[in-house]
């Protein structure tokens, strides 16, 4: 096609060629190809070079506009072009809320925020690697054996700490702080989660820990559907992060209560390819590393597979 627009637009085949950085010959082989499919000449040879036919002059427009396409399909996934596109996990919580303070540094990034169909994080781990995403964020419970024999890298970057959110009859709804050792004779709420996740892999070592009760009967029908059954329960608690994005009606008067002694704290971590050369990409590990190295550590509490000394 572009062979067919060089010689429609200089009117010879070698000024083609040259222009081109191939033979006359090849030219001509080119155009002939060209020719072929669709049964008709599109050039009338001349002494003086080649001239449009009458079926040439109706293909050139086309021709044009099939090399415009495939510049601006080039141009969109270019580095640097396209938008970065980042697996959030969920809209609500601390991995959103991080990407959200990236963009407003700098308003100019381009940024897809998803989340992914399938919360597992194989698929997940499925989606850097073939480039449906960027990267992801994930626990990473197997910490990285996951990630051997694989394009991808990994990089902690939130240790999000737990709060308690109660309903203003709850028995703890005035409290300043609870222990673990207090929050034992209060059952959690946690519909939804699913079983085998690393989430649930993670709340259920929390619980053999220190003998809380997460409960995680019930559909989770929505957040907002929980939220209003927790304001006017005095027995119903979950837990959040201090990074999730959660609303209600101040007539709700939740509470949101900070567990300490010790701080038990959900590790994430981001996932991209190691050739990943986008460089949203590069800006968005540096700014994550940074945050997470700024961090306070206090008295926190981590589950057996987020302490090896290489995460």
């Amino acid at each position: 096609m572009r062979t067919f627009v060089a010689v429609a637009d200089t009117g010879q085949f070698q000024s083609a060629g040259d222009e081109l950085r191939v033979t006359q010959q090849a030219v001509s082989k080119r155009v002939a190809a060209l020719e072929r499919a669709p049964g008709v000449r599109l050039f009338t040879r001349t002494p003086r070079g080649a001239r449009l036919s009458v079926d040439g002059r109706a293909f050139l427009p086309h021709a044009r506009e099939l090399l415009a396409a495939q510049q601006r399909a080039l141009a969109s996934v270019a580095p640097g072009r396209r938008a970065l596109r980042v697996d959030v996990l969920n809209r609500r919580t601390a991995p959103a809320t991080l990407l959200h303070a990236f963009y407003q540094q700098d308003p100019s990034v381009v940024l897809d925020v998803v989340t992914l169909p399938d919360v597992a994080v194989g698929p997940a781990l499925d989606a850097v690697t073939t480039g449906t995403v960027d990267a992801t964020f994930r626990a990473l419970v197997d910490g990285p054996d996951r990630l051997a024999g694989t394009p991808l890298e990994a990089a902690r970057v939130v240790l999000e700490p737990h709060e308690l959110l109660v309903g203003p009859a709850h028995a703890l709804a005035d409290a300043r702080a609870v222990t673990l050792a207090e929050l034992a004779a209060h059952p959690v709420w946690m519909p939804g989660l699913a079983p085998g996740g690393e989430a649930s892999t993670y709340y259920a070592e929390l619980a053999e820990t220190f003998g809380l009760t997460i409960d995680l009967g019930g559909p989770l029908f929505s957040a907002e559907v929980q939220l209003t059954e927790i304001a006017a329960s005095p027995t119903l608690a979950t837990l959040v992060g201090p990074g999730s994005r959660y609303f209600w009606p101040a007539s709700y008067d939740l509470r949101r209560i900070p567990v300490v002694d010790p701080v038990p704290v959900f590790p994430l971590s981001v996932v991209w390819r190691r050739d990943n050369a986008h460089p949203v990409l590069a800006s968005l590990l540096a700014f994550l590393r940074d945050r997470h190295g700024s961090r306070a550590r206090g008295d926190e509490w981590l589950p057996r597979w987020a302490r090896r000394p290489d995460l």
